[in-house]
């Protein structure tokens, strides 16, 4: 049978279905929308022919209202603008959810990166297969960074849209669609961590669960003839009320708040389940025992204030004794469901997701100052006089015996108090969910061995000796990945710590963020540096007989890491430990890749495609060569040196705070995190977050974390005849071919024509000019690389789907400008209109909210 290309399915499922329902959206009656759905495509079609003709936002939206809405007042032009934001946000999800709808009809879901493309594959390698699962584990931790978040209803509304759309059913779609444009997309306060958590466990319980449990099963069938993974193959990990990094909104309550939320969500998940096998286990000596657990978990869910009245082993046991009787006395009837709950059972225990807990090393200074001052002033000798002054050797020695009791209560700065609080809510939490419950605390901003020690002292003091946790250090600026492996050969070496990673198996978890590291020294220098420490710490780790194990931060876009995430993992050479690959999932990635039961099968196949990829079938494959790391590096510094100079040019700071939407990123009310660490008033550049940082390029349509530096770093090996090294590259590393296209994604959701009048701006036209240049060089010089006439040529799907979405936000983009523009023109006036300012400010704020959630396919 002739399958269509992937192109082709896209355009006939995606395509021109969006055609036919957004006809239908847009002739739809709503309040005060009345003709809105007819004007909106003729402003589209004008903000096109406009950009090119190189008019500006002010010219287009001036004309259109010109033309279309006879003598307009502000008022009234204010009014459309508002109007044209609430179609375009639904356009969006109408959007997603028809993609959504056709993922397993465009993507091939038995094709390349499928369990059964595995299965297929393996057959000489069958021993190695099982070994490999029985040891390779892959952990998709969602975090709440703020990227897309829809308030709950209207999650609700995508998901049954994307059910109706399956079944083609019209007049369920027109009913939806009403719903939608009557339902609010703004939601009037920010949510706080625990609004976040409710929100992500919804994807646990109706995406995860299911997916997770089928994949296993289907390994145990067809790979293992039927016999258990002993292993827990796909582990869940959650940030939102753990992390509180830079979030003051994160307190110890909201921590055991959401760690009740997982268990009684997972219990309920089995509750669910053993009442449907209820209605088959119907057996003699079977039904009771049934009935039993069908009981005991529904006390504990519905009846329970934190009570539980079965434990995870009694379970267990109880499911284990079930399965034993069907098999002697009732022919294993029924056995394959009963098998599929255990699985689960395995994988999620009690605690569904591990609740992380991270907190950045500058407040632990601080923490940790305050608490040796304490017991300098209670006179206990745990730490002596001059602790401060002592060599970090010396300090070492120190925390190395310190042990105590620490009470929270006794300290007066709320920063240290909750702090010992969090350490303290592990172990607890450890009490009812289970060690996987809470069992990692990350140090984001690590910058020493020091961080790591200090940090490990207190889990020590809070009388808990040998705690079941590990100490995750986050590396993320440059220079800290590259002193990366020495500051861990120190704690490899301090005979206390080289004794707690016996006690959790030799293992030591180390998380990278890609992010900060972007940020700090650009795109090429960042996943360079990336790579480099985790060959460094590999061979450390090995030397001292420890597994290393990368946790990677690496967001959704290209410019925060992401980018083709099962290529880049298959990338990794023999060099680079991957026992298992752990990675952060945020916002519109959570959403595009895992949101429904068909991506987040395909999505986590495909790490699992990448692990076996690069551990079974490719083995020391993708090993780079001498000479391939040198250019490599060459390439890195010559791009972090043009990131530099762009990142110190005096109008950096100013043009992203006067000509982006950077301080609109605190009002938007999708997260609840604050958009920078510090409360000053003055932008300090290492206190900002990636995200906002990231998005506003984003919103500028200049995308400059994801490209800049590369063209200039590969005009180099061209200008100087040296050509052949970097193709030779592209052509043989597949880490190196990922890289780049990932930054040709980053340039294809590039637009220039947008902000093209800022190259006029008396201040800021010269730094425009700068960052367009570069687009254009790096642009020129991947399509020669990769032998292209256009970006992305080579996923067409991907670069259609791009081209829709970025054409449905144009309108939006435009209006955005349109404001700024105005906000600037009317704060020089002589007396500035504050209301009409804030105006404008909200139009900004939407526009920004609905351009973020249609940048979905950035992973």
């Amino acid at each position: 049978m002739y399958t269509l290309p992937k192109i082709e399915r896209f355009n006939q499922e995606v395509l021109s279905k969006y055609n036919i329902y957004n006809s239908v959206f847009i002739t739809l009656p709503f309040d005060s929308i009345d003709n809105t759905g007819v004007l909106l495509p003729l402003f589209t079609e004008l903000c096109e022919n406009g950009f090119k003709k190189q008019e500006t936002p002010k010219e287009i939206v001036d004309f259109y209202t010109e033309k279309y809405l006879q003598s307009a007042s502000e008022s009234d032009k204010i009014d459309l603008m508002f109007r044209f934001i609430q179609y375009i946000e639904r356009q969006i999800v109408l959007f997603d959810a028809i993609e959504d709808a056709a993922f397993p009809l465009v993507n091939n879901m038995e094709g390349r990166g499928s369990l059964r493309d595995i299965k297929e594959k393996a057959d000489a390698k069958e021993k190695e297969l099982t070994d490999f699962f029985e040891n390779f584990n892959i952990r998709t931790v969602l975090t709440a960074h703020p990227t897309q978040f829809y308030p709950g209803a209207v999650l609700g509304i995508i998901n049954d849209l994307t059910e109706a759309i399956r079944k083609n059913n019209l007049l369920e779609i027109k009913q939806l669609l009403a719903q939608l444009g009557k339902t609010p997309f703004i939601q009037t306060e920010k949510p706080n961590p625990f609004d976040e958590a409710v929100s992500l466990i919804w994807y646990l319980e109706n995406v995860f669960y299911e997916t997770a449990g089928e994949i296993v099963h289907y390994l145990e069938k067809n790979i293992f003839d039927g016999k258990p993974i002993q292993n827990p193959l796909i582990k869940l990990g959650f940030w939102p009320g753990g992390d509180r990094d830079g979030n003051p909104f994160v307190t110890t309550e909201i921590t055991y708040k959401v760690a009740e939320r997982l268990r009684t969500s997972i219990l309920k998940c089995y509750y669910i389940e053993i009442r449907s096998l209820k209605r088959k286990l119907t057996f003699y000596n079977v039904d009771v025992l049934v009935t039993e657990l069908e009981q005991k978990l529904y006390r504990s869910v519905f009846y329970s204030k934190g009570e539980i009245f079965i434990t995870l082993d009694e379970f267990k046991a109880q499911l284990n004794k079930i399965k034993t009787i069907i098999i002697e006395q009732h022919q294993s009837l029924y056995l394959d469901e009963l098998d599929a709950l255990l699985i689960k059972v395995n994988l999620f225990g009690f605690h569904f997701a591990s609740l992380d807990v991270r907190q950045n090393s500058k407040i632990h200074d601080a923490v940790f100052k305050d608490v040796v001052k304490h017991y300098l002033d209670s006179g206990t000798s745990v730490f002596p006089e001059d602790y401060f002054k002592l060599t970090e050797q010396e300090k070492f020695a120190v925390l190395s015996s310190a042990k105590g009791d620490l009470d929270p209560n006794v300290f007066e700065d709320e920063m240290t108090k909750s702090t010992i609080e969090s350490i303290q809510a592990i172990k607890k939490i450890q009490e009812k969910n289970g060690e996987f419950g809470a069992n990692r605390y990350i140090i984001s901003n690590n910058e020493s061995a020091l961080n790591v020690m200090e940090t490990f002292a207190l889990f020590r003091l809070s009388n808990w000796e040998n705690p079941s946790v590990d100490i995750v250090p986050l590396f993320e600026s440059v220079d800290d990945l590259h002193s990366a492996h020495e500051v861990m050969e120190k704690l490899y070496t301090n005979p206390i710590y080289a004794n707690h990673l016996v006690n959790r198996n030799k293992k030591q978890t180390i998380m990278l963020g890609f992010s900060d590291g972007t940020k700090d020294g650009g795109y090429l220098m960042a996943n360079w540096s990336i790579y480099k420490a985790k060959e460094e710490l590999t061979a450390i780790s090995r030397k001292y007989g420890i597994k290393a194990i990368f946790f990677d931060g690496r967001g959704g876009p290209p410019a925060r890491g992401g980018g083709k995430t099962h290529k880049f993992y298959a990338s990794l050479g023999p060099k680079i430990e991957n026992n298992e690959i752990q990675v952060t999932v945020q916002g519109q990635t959570i959403s595009s890749n895992f949101g429904t039961l068909d991506s987040c099968r395909y999505n986590l196949e495909n790490l699992l495609s990448a692990g076996v990829t690069n551990q079974v079938f490719n083995k020391n494959r993708n090993e780079l060569t001498g000479s391939e790391s040198v250019v490599l590096n060459q390439l890195a510094e010559l791009g972090y040196e043009k990131y530099l100079d762009f990142k110190n040019h005096p109008k950096f700071i100013p043009y992203l705070e006067q000509m982006s939407t950077l301080k609109y990123y605190a009002k938007t009310n999708i997260g609840s995190r604050p958009s920078k660490r510090s409360k000053s008033a003055q932008l300090d550049f290492k206190d900002l977050r990636a995200i906002p940082f990231v998005g506003s390029w984003s919103q500028l349509k200049q995308n400059v974390p994801g490209f800049f530096g590369v063209g200039t770093a590969l005009k180099h090996f061209e200008d100087t005849d040296q050509w052949d090294k970097v193709q030779d590259l592209y052509n043989h590393s597949l880490f190196f071919k990922t890289l780049l296209e990932n930054s040709m994604m980053s340039l294809a959701k590039s637009f220039f024509p947008l902000t093209a009048y800022m190259r006029k701006d008396p201040e800021f036209g010269e730094f425009w000019q700068i960052i367009y240049d570069e687009f254009l060089e790096t642009k020129r010089l991947l399509l020669k690389i990769a032998g292209h006439k256009e970006l992305m040529e080579n996923y067409p799907d991907g670069k259609a789907s791009i081209e829709i979405r970025e054409r449905i936000v144009l309108p939006l983009l435009t209006i955005q400008q349109y404001a700024l523009l105005r906000i600037n023109e009317l704060n020089k006036e002589e007396n500035p209109d504050e209301n009409l300012i804030k105006v404008y400010e909200k139009i900004v704020t939407r526009s920004l909210f609905g351009n973020t959630n249609a940048s979905r396919n950035s992973a």
